[in-house]
């Protein structure tokens, strides 16, 4: 072994906390045996860098089978569509999971090493990663029930006998936070018996036990397989419930954090080029959490509150939550950055409103959300009674109802505002595809499966959409051109890293304004938006924000300039995005 024990102290403490003296110490040395197997001397020294994210980074949110095309690897369709169009546009790719799976679109994985043969290859995977940074989901809450690991289980293997959580008898199980209206347990027939099995997501997705060390080794090898791979960012999947204790609420445990600290320091000790993203639809607050210290934890935290938050200023009209609670957002490290997104590939969690938006404000985006055609997915309570918990409904139908006789140009421009005030926010925007290229929601699919989830899911055919992409009147076009504008130019302005200043700029309800600065100069670009479907003009102290009384700016979106004055008023069409900066 050439790892040297007393060279990973963290790494020691941490197993020895979780695990006691004697076993800890045994699962440290065997920790680093796994260390010294995946330290390829050979890996090129440019993959062992340390990574920070910058105004480059950008990433698109895609299945693996998003786009097919006839006699083409779902996966290699993709990759060859995304050199095509996205080169540039997007710097990371976040392949949902490709693993086989038996339910949950690929979150009930069987075989977390293996790319499912319906898709491709690693081979596509690893050609995909020679064009963009990669993204790997890390589903290890849970494994399929359909899996090696479960099926061993059931079949009596003893090496298998702790990987899952047994609960005898009838203990208190009422203070544990369900995610989802269904049986904390699932009974299950074993040679010794019938047993009551802890699945929190579903019957089919099959906790693992984190008590038992052997299923940390099992996983962590799994991190370091992805790594090695070419993983650059690994999203770790409803880690929040990672640990279980009969008692509690399960959920953001301090053994859960302990085990993504731990992560966090066996993947710096290997692949330090690899950045952890935690995935915790959660209350705002305790979402923040998973940053740790700002070093120890994730260096990348799901901004789950802006979602409802902007969807909830374009349909009032009215900017005041999101301007107090964008005025009160920090990072608790340099090395740390919010993943700032509107929509995924699941719905629009209202858990992380709550205390932000008032019950009366969200029950206002539940009832629009079933106009415009969408679902609502609830949760059961300590007390038994359900609550939302997510809007099932795809974000520009959100925003614009697909049943009004509302122009067409509104609604991209309704749309483009909301995108434009997630770009523009501090933190690595993360992009979902459908929202890329402006599709609508498909009800239909959620007849076909069942699920509401589904409505936001559809899989698309190459040719179909690229047509529609050189048609310059559609609605795809228009978003993806405007998209990929923004983009651009976020990408070439140091204002927008992530860890730039960010100033909330009062200057209405009507108005969003943000003023952006780069780490360590003056660069600046003023961003508005326009959040409401009238003409507004706003006063704007020019000399403040600029330093300068009389100044030109120019519009980043559409390079038109302007020669302003001090008391020069700025108005705004319905739904307008201003970025400016001075000539």
């Amino acid at each position: 072994m050439n790892t040297k024990l007393d060279k990973l102290p963290t790494i020691h403490d941490h197993l020895v906390e979780l695990y006691g003296n004697e076993l800890g110490q045994d699962t440290f040395q065997r920790l680093c045996s796994l260390i010294d197997h995946y330290r390829p001397s050979s890996l090129p020294p440019a993959r062992r860098k340390r990574r920070k994210v910058c105004q480059r980074d950008s990433i698109l949110i895609t299945y693996g089978d998003q786009v097919s095309q006839a006699g083409t690897p779902p996966l290699r369709s993709l990759a060859d569509f995304c050199a095509q169009h996205l080169n540039h546009v997007v710097s990371a790719i976040h392949i949902l999971p490709f693993y086989p799976f038996s339910s949950d679109d690929g979150f009930s994985v069987i075989d977390y090493k293996t790319v499912d043969p319906a898709l491709g290859t690693w081979e596509e995977i690893n050609a995909m990663g020679r064009a963009f940074r990669l993204m790997f989901d890390a589903v290890i809450n849970h494994i399929s029930a359909g899996s090696r690991w479960f099926q061993a289980y059931l079949s009596g293997d003893p090496r298998y006998r702790q990987y899952f959580i047994e609960v005898s008898g009838d203990p208190d199980l009422s203070q544990a936070v369900r995610p989802r209206a269904l049986p904390l347990l699932t009974r299950f027939d074993t040679p010794s018996g019938s047993k009551a099995i802890w699945t929190t997501f579903s019957a089919d997705q099959i906790d693992l036990n984190y008590h038992n060390p052997e299923v940390l080794l099992e996983i962590l090898d799994t991190l370091f397989f992805y790594a090695a791979q070419g993983a650059q960012f690994i999203r770790l999947d409803a880690i929040a419930y990672l640990w279980k204790e009969i008692g509690t609420s399960c959920i953001h445990l301090p053994q859960t954090h302990r085990i993504i600290q731990l992560i966090r320091a066996a993947l710096d000790a290997v692949f330090p080029q690899v950045l952890i993203i935690t995935e915790t639809n959660v209350p705002h607050a305790d979402n923040l959490s998973y940053f740790g210290e700002g070093t120890n934890e994730a260096q990348l935290v799901y901004n789950f509150a802006l979602p409802p938050l902007v969807l909830h200023t374009l349909q009032t009209g009215t900017s005041r939550a999101l301007t107090r609670w964008a005025g009160s957002l920090a990072l608790p490290a340099k090395t740390a950055a919010f993943f700032n997104f509107l929509a995924s590939h699941d719905g629009i969690g209202l858990n992380p409103a709550r205390g932000i938006l008032t019950e009366p404000e969200i029950a206002a985006l539940v009832e629009k959300t079933l106009a415009h055609g969408g679902f609502v997915s609830y949760k059961s309570n300590p007390d038994g009674t359900p609550s939302p918990y997510e809007l099932n409904i795809n974000y520009f139908d959100a925003l614009s109802n697909p049943f009004s006789c509302e122009q067409d140009q509104v609604q991209v421009n309704r749309f483009m505002a909301a995108q434009a005030i997630m770009l523009c926010l501090a933190g690595v925007p993360g992009i979902y595809f459908h929202s890329l290229f402006g599709s609508r929601g498909w009800p239909e699919g959620v007849q076909l499966t069942g699920r509401n989830r589904t409505i936001n899911r559809q899989k698309l055919e190459r040719f179909t959409l690229e047509r529609e992409l050189q048609q310059p009147e559609s609605r795809r076009s228009q978003v993806f051109a405007r998209y990929s504008k923004m983009l651009k130019v976020r990408a070439a302005r140091p204002a927008f890293h992530p860890n730039g200043g960010q100033q909330i700029i009062e200057c209405g309800e009507a108005v969003f304004a943000l003023l952006r600065h780069s780490p360590g100069s003056n660069r600046r670009v003023l961003c508005l938006h326009n959040i409401t479907n009238q003409v507004q003009t706003v006063n704007l102290d020019w000399q403040a924000l600029f330093e300068q009384p009389s100044i030109t700016l120019v519009d980043l979106l559409t390079n038109q300039s302007f020669n302003l004055n001090p008391g020069d008023p700025w108005t705004m069409r319905p739904y307008q995005v201003n970025w400016l900066e001075r000539k």
